[in-house]
């Protein structure tokens, strides 16, 4: 099952709607009355870090953070005393200056760079519902930091979104909304967005009088929750994170778009998620602040050194001081109006060890040089022009160099020895291509019938070209009366309804045939609605109340009647459909580990297990895997369902915990249809890559979300795995079960160790574990074991864990570790694209 890229927010206070004081009051293009309560920020935004009366002093602080700076300034400072210039006083002053003026300068271009880019920003016209002199409304140019919230504002494809928006309208009869959400979560292709039925068809300047309340600006770019009020309207209609769409985002084959900001400049989800510029600091960068310490401290004593033995020498030869050189009292050159020498600034022998103690601090200083802290600026510098300009490190897919966006962490690439990497769209090419199928316990993967699907009479034919089983497609067509032929039906239809897959139809090379275009979030999807259309179950349409899907070339309207996203705590997805003969049908999909939960045992048990036999040998080819089931609701199982639904969708607060136990209840006693197979083929150079990587001496680890076969069989074609390898498995279904399979884990380790004393002929050992044993390794305090084991494995592949737990994962490697670690893809630390070429490990990176 695709890996969910969303966030649940779970929360512990009172189930209730949120009345007017605790929710944002959004009156629908009526910005003075939305911010007369509450001034509400503008939508202006500011990135940069200085201004110009801030500028110096926060950049001086900030360069100060090196404590040899510090140290530089302090002896600069005692130069500049009479008693203790051993140097010129410019001289001491000038190398420090010299660093901190070119580092200084560096920052100022960059911030001016931030500047530069937020007045271009600020500054960019939108679209603003404003009255007009005649009484009525048009849409006037605007300045985007002049956007308020409860403006109406209209996008036109191709445009930015300048504010988080309610959509209230798109240039689709449909209400759909096609974004793409790169400049947020890094996702190329398009997300759907939809526009609520009852505001679609309303001229924007009619909606004066409805009224949205919604959440409070938070930072989840996934989750949304509000309602909607329309004058008319007795029920509040619930809006989702499908009705929002967000700053940065832009808009994409679609027309146009209206919607009312309803969080704007920094109150927007991505300007939330924007913690300004970081302070980056290299790993060599602490360790010499360490040095800088250590340093220090040998300098203090030398100098108390110097200065207690000078004092013993100032007390033996007090008396002879006066005439000694350096510590004479009488200047014999001078004489005062009493014909008596004058004397010296002498402060006695107490004040003179402490000079002396200054002095030799100055006289020592060269323990430290700042020369190094120069060169080091200046090879930074050097290592960020040749890497820039490197031919090799060029991608030429995209057009795009090598870009080193933070100069002072350069080193830090050459000091990685742990990578953590999801597999999806990171190894994958995230294109998914429907492979094979099992259907009521029967399996269609023979590649030798398997033909490109036969266009014929057909006016309706999938972008995406499908090969299809001709066995099954005889089934479809002419054993419609028969069991088999009933089931294969019921599972395509399945395929074509259960999903959030919006069709675009285009006209193609033939004008009798369209092409149809399937956009959605989950490639998955993608193709499996595309293998659908493929077998004859054509999705033509869809509209946020029903679908229109041609089978075998008769068109059929759905209604949908209500419908359960994709979560990572289900594990699967479902939809209720309204049959055109009146029936009602559940039909859900999902990963297999979460679907053999919810389907009734009882029912076929010899097709259960066929699925499942089938299911290892999809995954054991590296496919990816989902389950397909179904039921038949009566109408008081429907009724009982939608009056849960509506209070769980309506609610404010806690509303994706009321809607996961809505799902729950409906989501029960299934029928099992089949299984799809699906294929996500590696990205070129990855297997090269990762053998470059492990012959340098990193260890890589794999955090996917596919079950343990699947992982296994992509971990042997990426060569994350090989033969000679010994496998350490841990896959536990209880807490006990777990305990043991680490401390068999340990034991095997320790081993295989003391087996292979001689680097040259120790055994390669890989660790396997899902998620499962990790929330009970998690929920524990048995993360030191799995440390323990991961620490001497060469490879770990972690199996059907969630975003969380990957994140958790690397904290537990960086908390217990000095080790450089890299983490990519989702759930991770940081975002890196890297490219690998024959004999070295290139990075286009976005630190």
């Amino acid at each position: 099952m695709a890996e969910d890229h969303g966030s649940s927010r779970h929360m512990s206070a009172s189930q209730k709607e949120l009345g007017d004081e605790d929710a944002r009051v959004v009156r629908v293009g009526d910005a003075a009355r939305t911010n007369e309560r509450l001034d509400f920020a503008g939508n202006a935004v500011r990135t940069a870090k200085y201004s110009p009366l801030t500028f110096l002093p926060r950049n001086l602080l900030e360069q100060f953070h090196r404590l040899a700076y510090v140290y530089f300034l302090v002896i600069a400072v005692l130069n500049q005393l009479p008693q203790l210039a051993v140097f010129g006083r410019g001289a001491s002053v000038m190398p420090l200056a010299f660093v901190l003026a070119v580092t200084a300068v560096k920052d100022a271009y960059e911030d001016w760079r931030r500047h530069r880019s937020d007045r271009a920003e600020n500054g960019r016209l939108a679209a603003v519902l404003s009255p007009d002199a005649a009484g009525g409304a048009q849409f006037l140019p605007t300045k985007w930091k002049h956007v308020r919230v409860g403006d109406v504002v209209r996008v036109v494809s191709d445009e930015s979104l300048p504010a988080d928006m309610v959509l209230l309208a798109t240039g689709e009869p449909t209400g759909v909304a096609y974004v793409q959400t790169l400049n947020l979560d890094g996702e190329s292709n398009l997300k759907t967005r939809y526009a609520k039925q009852e505001t679609l068809s309303t001229p924007p300047e009619r909606l004066a009088s409805a009224v949205i309340r919604c959440e409070r600006p938070n930072r989840n770019i996934y989750g949304f929750q509000a309602n909607l009020e329309l004058e008319g309207e007795s029920r509040r209609i619930p809006l989702g994170p499908s009705n929002i769409v967000l700053r940065g985002c832009e808009l994409k084959n679609t027309a146009w778009a209206v919607g009312v900001v309803v969080y704007a400049g920094r109150e927007t989800k991505a300007m939330l998620n924007n913690a300004g510029a970081p302070k980056k600091r290299s790993r060599l960068e602490t360790h010499m602040n360490r040095e800088t310490l250590f340093l220090s401290a040998i300098l203090v004593v030398l100098c108390t050194l110097v200065a207690a033995l000078s004092g013993v020498w100032l007390h033996t030869h007090e008396e002879e001081l006066e005439l000694a050189q350096f510590f004479h009292k009488k200047d014999y050159l001078k004489r005062d109006d009493n014909n008596d020498y004058e004397n010296y600034n002498y402060y006695g022998i107490a004040a003179q060890i402490v000079f002396i103690f200054l002095m030799a601090v100055i006289v020592f200083q060269i323990m430290i040089p700042i020369s190094l802290y120069i060169s080091m600026e200046l090879v930074r510098l050097g290592q960020a022009y040749f890497m820039i300009r490197d031919t090799k490190l060029f991608d030429e897919s995209s057009n795009t160099r090598f870009q080193c966006r933070a100069l002072n962490i350069n080193e830090d690439l050459g000091q990685i020895k742990c990578i953590f990497s999801d597999k999806t769209g990171t190894l994958t090419q995230n294109k998914m291509e429907f492979r094979c199928a099992n259907i009521d316990g029967v399996d269609y993967s023979d590649i030798a019938r398997q033909r490109p699907a036969a266009e014929g009479d057909r006016i309706w034919a999938p972008k995406i070209s499908v090969n299809t089983d001709q066995e099954l497609v005889k089934l479809i067509r002419d054993g419609g009366d028969t069991e088999q032929g009933r089931q294969t039906r019921e599972f395509f239809l399945a395929l074509a309804t259960c999903n959030t897959i919006v069709p675009m139809v285009t006209d193609g090379p033939d004008p009798k045939k369209k092409v149809i275009d399937y956009q959605g979030e989950s490639p998955d999807e993608q193709a499996l609605v595309s293998a659908a259309a493929a077998y004859g179950f054509v999705l033509v349409e869809r509209t946020s109340g029903h679908i229109v899907i041609d089978v075998l070339g008769e068109k059929q309207r759905y209604d949908v009647l209500g419908l359960h996203e994709f979560d990572s705590d289900r594990k699967r997805m479902s939809v209720i459909i309204g049959c055109p003969d009146k029936s009602v049908k559940l039909f859900v999909k999902g990963a297999d580990s979460s679907m053999f939960e919810v389907i009734d045992k009882m029912l076929n048990s010899d097709v259960i297990q066929a699925t499942e036999k089938h299911l290892h040998s999809y995954s054991s080819l590296g496919l990816r895997t989902l389950v397909i089931g179904m039921r038949e609701l009566s109408q008081e199982e429907f009724q009982e369902w939608q009056m849960a639904y509506e209070k769980a969708s309506t609610a404010l607060l806690g509303r994706g915990n009321l809607l996961r136990g809505v799902a729950a209840d409906i989501e029960r006693n299934l029928r099992l249809l089949g299984a799809s197979g699906i294929e996500d083929k590696l990205q070129d150079g990855v297997p090269e890559a990762i053998e470059k990587l492990r012959e340098a001496g990193i260890k890589v680890w794999v955090l996917t979300g596919d079950k343990q076969e699947t992982a296994i069989s992509i971990g042997y074609s990426c060569k994350l795995l090989t033969r000679d390898m010994t496998q350490i498995v841990i896959n536990s279904r209880s807490r006990d079960s777990c305990r043991r399979s680490l401390d068999d884990a340990i034991t095997m380790v320790n081993k295989y160790q003391s087996f292979s004393t001689d680097p040259q002929l120790r055994v390669p050992l890989a660790l396997i574990i899902d998620g499962n044993s990790l929330v009970y390794i998690f929920d524990t305090d048995w993360e030191e074991k799995l440390f323990e084991i991961a620490i001497a494995c060469d490879v770990v592949l972690c199996c059907r864990v969630a975003p969380l737990q990957k994140a958790g994962i690397v904290d537990l490697i960086k908390k217990r570790t000095s080790d450089m670690t890299l983490a990519i893809g989702d759930g991770m630390i940081c975002f890196v694209i890297f490219y690998f070429r024959t004999s070295a490990i290139l990075y286009l990176s976005k630190i």
